[in-house]
């Protein structure tokens, strides 16, 4: 099993509740709970991204950004939650082919800006590493897009 415990129990006063899990074989996190002080991690995630920028920038902009990204792939995998990392634009892109032919605009004033070819790639590799799945829509179809998901469960 994988659990949440919530980061505002005191820290230090649950090791016999966390051994037990060690020895048990779960997995336990902290992070925020909005009530409770344990939960179940969920079987999906939706982590949104603005635009296409956004998520160039999540993958190729700085090494601190990429490995923070990176991280929060691997610890949805390490519990057993699938992530879905939807991206909201407006250009039309619906695949990681439409990725590919994306033309950055930073490419402009960044020469080293990630290329659309690069981010594609980098998305493909992803999405076999980590189990991730990359998912695109308009901005006005995203609410439908996560509830879907999310409702879907898997």
């Amino acid at each position: 099993m994988n659990i949440i415990e919530d980061s505002r129990q005191q820290a230090g006063k649950h090791e016999l509740k966390h051994k037990a899990w060690t020895d048990h074989g779960d997995r336990w996190i902290r992070c925020a709970l909005p009530f409770g002080d344990y939960a179940a991690v969920p079987p999906v995630a939706v982590d949104t991204k603005a635009s296409m920028q956004e998520i160039a920038q999540n993958i190729g902009g700085s090494s601190q950004e990429h490995g923070r990204f990176r991280r929060e792939l691997q610890k949805a995998q390490d519990m057993g939650c699938h992530l879905y990392v939807l991206i909201e634009n407006e250009e039309g892109i619906s695949d990681l082919a439409g990725v590919s032919a994306w033309i950055n605009p930073r490419l402009i004033d960044s020469p080293k800006a990630i290329t659309g070819e690069r981010l594609a790639k980098a998305m493909q590799t992803m999405q076999e590493r980590y189990g991730v799945t990359f998912l695109f829509c308009h901005p006005e179809r995203a609410a439908a897009m996560i509830h879907y998901l999310l409702e879907r469960g898997i």
